[in-house]
């Protein structure tokens, strides 16, 4: 489960970075700030999907290991 944890922090540290740089930029009238604003767009499709394919490579990859995912309940 941290795996998942540290995906989701860095995806979202990244997402508001590229957000954070588009909107400097366009507060300083650069050129280059519409092409900032698009990465960042696209960003915001793109990093949640990489994460979710990730996510589910694992899950293939390892199908018997459900014993540290959180989303199950475990019976005592």
């Amino acid at each position: 489960m941290k795996w998942k944890r540290a995906l989701a922090i860095a995806g979202l540290v990244l997402i508001c970075s590229l957000y954070l740089i588009a909107l400097v930029l366009a507060f300083s009238h650069s050129p280059e700030s519409k092409k900032w604003l698009m990465a960042a767009i696209y960003s915001t499709v793109v990093i949640p999907v990489f994460i979710y394919a990730a996510q589910l490579v694992v899950r293939v990859i390892r199908p018997n290991d459900n014993h540290n995912d959180t989303d199950t309940i475990k019976k005592e």
